[in-house]
């Protein structure tokens, strides 16, 4: 497979792209500042805050994926200021909302700041207006007017069209100044490229922030790369040869198991499987269980169906493991605690949840990397 080299934090020069909104804000174009979390090669995509190529809106056999795919979950911008009051204007692409997730979740942003321990902690969200594409929202004010590292989160569930951060006229929007999630700095590890489903994509955050995979990226201060598609994370082949174009991952969780039936387990694991070996051979890769959805306690066909697409998952993980010993199976026992409070429809996370999630993730994935990196 011929790969396509490109970072996979995707930035471009610093330009002049600010404009005055009146005589007290400046607006600062997101475009100029680093993106975090974007997999896939800048130039393959006319707008900057989508997850798929262009070109996979001819070539996935389902028109869901590529649409999804133009939904930013997992995406971030990276910048500095010393504005001691930050707005931030947006177009969302779509004006989705669902009836189990909050707007800020769904359409949202979510703002960060970089702690002297290198620990990141949450300033607030902006809140998006339900009843139009355009808003304007003021995320934070008065703060000291020293200079800040920041994360911005953008929308689990829709896509961005434009983005702007605003600050006042004596205040500046720049790159971000400690090498921290920086394109090409040494202190940004090799990215962790998750696939799978709605429960990646952020189904049922409260707020960007909050989804595991956004979770993870910043405890363990590494790219997480979200390629969620809610009700199509289906084993797509298409979707395999993206993950596998990515140029030096980390490492791969494959959750797809909520998603596929059983004929897609028996005919696609495999080949999905082998397309990522074949281009990065023994990078490691987690297949986490279905989760144990609380409802499938009292209804029988739901315990059934979970239990059933788990066993076929453990078939076709055990065949692929006589051949590739880089292979780790992760029991879902323990996903969501076992107070069956973590859902918020009986299927997807809440914020709990997602803690849960990450909890338990987090030092696999450590334990992981490390013993994959030991080894070279």
């Amino acid at each position: 497979m011929k790969k396509v080299i490109f970072s996979l934090l995707s930035a471009v020069a610093i330009t002049s792209s600010v404009f005055a909104a009146d005589n007290n804000t400046v607006w600062h174009s997101a475009d100029t500042l680093p993106l975090l979390g974007k997999g896939i090669d800048p130039a393959s995509t006319v707008m900057r805050y989508q997850r798929l190529p262009d070109s996979m809106k001819t070539k996935v056999k389902r028109d869901a994926v590529y649409y999804l795919g133009t939904n930013s979950a997992g995406m971030a911008i990276r910048f500095a200021s010393d504005a001691p009051a930050i707005d931030i204007k947006w177009k969302s692409l779509y004006k989705n909302l669902m009836n189990h997730q909050t707007p800020t979740g769904t359409r949202g942003l979510d703002l960060y700041t970089l702690l002297p321990d290198s620990t990141w902690t949450f300033v607030n969200s902006a809140r998006p207006d339900v009843n139009n594409h355009f808003t304007s929202a003021n995320v934070i004010s008065n703060m000291d007017p020293v200079m800040r590292e920041y994360l911005l989160y953008l929308p689990l569930y829709d896509g961005i069209d434009s983005l702007y951060i605003g600050t006042g006229r004596d205040y500046v929007v720049t790159a971000p100044k400690v090498d921290v999630l920086i394109p090409g700095s040494a202190a940004t590890p090799k990215p962790i490229v998750m696939y799978g489903t709605s429960l990646l994509q952020g189904g049922c955050a409260n707020r960007p922030g909050m989804a595991h995979s956004n979770i993870i990226t910043r405890r363990l201060n590494r790219p997480v790369l979200n390629f969620g598609f809610s009700g199509n994370g289906q084993l797509d082949l298409e979707i395999a040869e993206i993950l596998a174009a990515i140029p030096d991952p980390a490492m791969y969780v494959l959750d797809f198991v909520p998603n596929v039936n059983e004929q897609q387990i028996e005919e696609q694991m495999i080949p999905f499987v082998e397309i990522i070996e074949k281009a990065h051979p023994g990078v490691p890769i987690l297949f986490p269980e279905d989760p144990r959805f609380p409802h499938a306690r009292f209804d029988k066909k739901m315990r059934h169906e979970v239990d059933y697409r788990n066993l076929l998952m453990k078939e076709k993980f055990d065949i692929l493991s006589q051949q590739y010993p880089n292979l780790v199976f992760l029991p879902s026992i323990d996903f969501a605690g076992h107070d069956h409070e973590a859902f918020v429809d009986g299927i997807h996370y809440t914020d709990l949840g997602f803690v849960r999630y990450a909890n338990v993730l987090e030092p696999i994935l450590r334990e992981m990397i490390a013993n994959s990196e030991s080894k070279k």
